[in-house]
């Protein structure tokens, strides 16, 4: 046996969604737990994001009446997921008990003192589909006081939505020129900064919210939290992996974990090489993951005979990156402009080729897909002076004087005719007014007989609950005109090492590997290659760190 210069029951390498769930299952049974991060942050990317868990049949729908059910979650999962032999992180078994294991998580949570609730409306992605739900199976944070975490606090990774809001209010604000309950929520996110500054609370919202309320449960539960600490081996003995290597001050330190270790560390989205090897012409610079995204425990995991799959996959999220926020982290997000009324995606030839108000995932695949049929990438959004007016722009708000920077530079197109705009974009004027026509002739129908774009509850969601008769179906007809590039994105991977319905690292002949457990963009997502809701990476890296540490707990 290895001499080790510490020993924990069990060890978390990685601070993201399912780390600290795994510590608070470990704590309750009176264990040791060490969470070791290697930045100097704490919360994954998790923190960054929306902080939103897809979790079917939740507590907070039950409160509220929305009707749900294992059999209905199941009937959808079935429909969207469906049995792929190339995807083995999704198969039925562990569909089925992520399914039955997620409500119990969220309970269990509850139970911890975390604050939920859910989001009182956000569509599944194809609630046309069996068992869809248009009411959506979201489950979110409550605001956090961050001042509540001490020193913790400047460790905490912050969030994209730097307001004192709730995800359900952030939501509301781009209609602000329309809606008086976005109105409302301006005035009270206003009175709680103040009544914060006031009080001494510094709120945070989102995800930050989420690994807020999870990191301060953890510490005071006793939890062993550790920034600056990267894992740099898996250490095995007689085929069971018993703890890792960690770098500290330049040195090599062995720790121990008698129960097992479990990787959380993020998948491979900033790791450019490993794209190239997987997920040809995906760019590491069109990601919205926290920097240490970098792949190197799944090829550690890979080392020590992993398997894994569905490496080509990612949650696609469609970016338009206007000058000067190249280098940003997180990177302005484009369906929001083309599912708005006044809006369409055309490809280098000006013909129009998806619904734009398909899922992000969805999307982004059409493009690349488009792209090797004719030249799409980038392809351009095309709207005209009302989206502008009415609606957000590369992370602008509606109605505001866009930067000067945006015309010098050639990001932003503008004209005063569709002609002359496809001109201006090399496309044969003839075929981009016949688009737009042919376009603007379905809105007049209220049916877009191409792609069904405003179908779907989970369309007219993302576009504009106030312009009717379709909330995303309106005429590019009132000049100027313009047109952004939009690039296919991401905000994770969805591959990496296979685990079974237990969260254990699988080696290609379906064995286990003995004490080596998994969750997160680490594995290979029980979602396959798709994504059915929102929350489709945070909700799952969750459940399995949980059911990963009652195994190691059953086992023990």
């Amino acid at each position: 046996m290895s001499t080790f210069d510490e020993q924990f029951d069990f060890v978390v390498v990685g601070s993201g969604g399912g780390s600290m769930c795994a510590a608070l299952v470990m704590r309750a049974a009176g264990k040791s737990v060490l969470i070791l991060e290697k930045a100097d942050l704490i919360g994954g990317t998790t923190s960054i994001s929306g902080g939103v868990m897809w979790i079917p049949n939740n507590r907070f729908m039950k409160r509220d009446g929305i009707p749900d059910s294992l059999e209905q979650a199941t009937a959808y999962l079935d429909a969207v997921v469906g049995d792929r032999n190339d995807a083995p992180g999704a198969t039925r078994e562990r569909r089925h008990r992520y399914l039955v294991e997620g409500p119990s998580m969220i309970d269990f949570l509850v139970d911890q003192g975390i604050k939920m609730t859910r989001i009182s409306r956000w569509p599944d992605y194809y609630d046309d589909r069996p068992g869809g739900s248009d009411a959506g199976r979201t489950v979110v944070a409550d605001l956090f006081d961050a001042n509540q975490l001490g020193e913790w606090k400047d460790r905490l990774r912050p969030n994209f939505l730097p307001l004192a809001a709730s995800l359900e209010e952030a939501l509301t604000l781009p209609h602000m020129k329309k809606s008086g309950e976005a109105k409302k929520n301006l005035a009270k996110i206003g009175l709680r900064t103040i009544w914060g500054k006031l009080t001494g609370k510094h709120y945070v919202a989102a995800g930050a919210a989420l690994q807020g309320r999870m990191l301060h449960a953890a510490l005071k539960a006793g939890t062993d939290v550790r920034t600056g600490s990267p894992v740099t081996e898996l250490i095995v003995e007689a085929g069971r992996v018993t703890g890792v290597v960690v770098t500290r001050d330049g040195k090599a330190v062995r720790i121990g974990g008698r129960l097992g270790v479990l990787i959380n560390a993020g998948g491979f989205a900033r790791n450019q090489a490993m794209r190239d090897q997987y997920q040809p012409g995906m760019s590491a610079n069109r990601t919205n993951v926290a920097e240490g995204d970098t792949g190197e425990m799944i090829q550690e995991m890979i080392r020590h005979g992993g398997a894994v799959a569905q490496m080509d996959g990612y949650i696609g999220s469609p970016v338009s990156i206007p000058p000067g926020m190249e280098g940003s982290p997180v990177k302005p997000g484009s369906q929001g402009l083309t599912a708005a009324p006044h809006a369409i995606l055309v490809d280098q030839t000006g013909v129009r080729y998806m619904n734009e108000s398909s899922n992000y995932t969805d999307f982004c695949l059409g493009m690349t897909e488009r792209n090797r049929e004719v030249p799409a990438l980038p392809s351009w959004a095309v709207f005209d002076a009302s989206v502008v007016r009415d609606y957000m722009v590369a992370g602008t708000m509606p109605g505001s004087k866009k930067p000067q920077a945006w015309t010098d530079s050639g990001y932003m197109k503008q004209a005063n005719s569709i002609e002359e705009l496809a001109a201006i974009l090399n496309i044969e004027p003839s075929v981009l007014r016949g688009t737009v026509d042919r376009f603007n002739g379905f809105v007049a129908a209220n049916d877009d007989a191409d792609f069904k774009r405003g179908a779907r509850a989970y369309d007219r969601w993302l576009g504009d609950p106030f312009h009717k008769p379709n909330e995303t179906l309106g005429a590019i007809s009132e000049g100027p005109f313009y047109a952004v590039p939009v690039m296919p994105g991401d905000v994770g991977t969805l591959g990496g090492v296979i685990t079974d319905s237990e969260g254990r690292v699988l080696r290609d002949d379906g064995l286990p590997i003995s004490g080596l457990y998994a969750t997160g963009v680490s594995t290979a997502s029980v979602m396959g290659r798709t994504s059915p809701g929102a929350g489709v990476n945070v909700g799952p890296s969750f459940v399995w760190g949980y059911v990963a540490a009652k195994h190691a707990l059953a086992s023990a």
